[in-house]
């Protein structure tokens, strides 16, 4: 009898190649490896994927898409930040593959679907074009990573994850407060022209050369008068 394709067996190499990748990177994926854990034969995975790169393109690939198809159901910004790291750490090991070399090629110049739809949001809400608005999506963006990595890799649970994520919601929730009103404090030099992600071959990390942000010139304090520190403040 002719055999029947099975249906599962994309879903299962892929998997196998997510734990794999999360468990020991590059020395504990290799294409024998994920033929055994996803119970098939090593020529099968070959006959869908040329080499272990192939494999995990495709892995960063459907991940993406995944959690793009997550995140665009929601309507509002915050909502979109607790679909975002709830899909993390439902998926933690395709989450962790996804981002492993994400400032590199090739994952540099590929799709970056979710980033692009945040970053659109953002423009709707603050005005503006999406690209003026990449250095706060970077700086909500190390939030939503940054919050999943550490309930994934540091194990926190019950009353300590959800404590993690609602300060995460209220970090950025200040952060979109000040770039509404202008006031975001911006340390170091001005962002630089050559430095653009999301958008696939024309992304690039930038050069460093970069204008200083403008100063802002202190207030003088009145003659007569000697200005008082926040320590001063606090005093009774």
């Amino acid at each position: 009898m002719p055999r029947h394709p099975d249906p599962e067996l994309e879903q299962r190499i892929l998997d196998a190649a997510s734990r794999l990748w999360a468990r020991g990177g590059e020395k504990m994926l290799t294409m024998r490896a994920v033929a055994r854990a996803s119970r098939t034969t090593t020529p099968t995975v070959y006959e869908r994927y040329r080499d272990r790169d192939d494999l995990l393109r495709a892995l960063r690939f459907k991940t993406r898409a995944e959690l793009f198809a997550a995140v665009r159901r929601t309507r509002t910004l915050r909502l979109a930040v607790l679909s975002y790291i709830d899909f993390a750490l439902e998926h933690s090991h395709a989450y962790e593959v996804l981002f492993d070399g994400v400032a590199r090629p090739p994952s540099l110049h590929e799709p970056w679907p979710t980033f692009n739809f945040l970053r659109e949001r953002l423009a709707e809400r603050l005005g503006g074009t999406p690209r003026q608005h990449t250095r706060v999506m970077l700086a909500i963006w190390c939030l939503m990573h940054g919050t999943a990595m550490l309930i994934i890799r540091g194990g926190f649970e019950d009353t300590l994850r959800a404590q993690t994520v609602h300060a995460c919601i209220d970090a950025i929730d200040a952060i979109l407060e000040g770039a509404a009103q202008n006031k975001l404090p911006h340390s170091g030099p001005g962002w630089p022209g050559d430095l653009i992600l999301g958008e696939g071959r024309q992304s690039r990390i930038g050069s460093g050369v970069a204008s200083k942000p403008p100063k802002t010139a202190e207030p003088r304090p009145k003659p007569g008068r000697s200005r008082k520190t926040l320590a001063d403040s606090a005093r009774p």
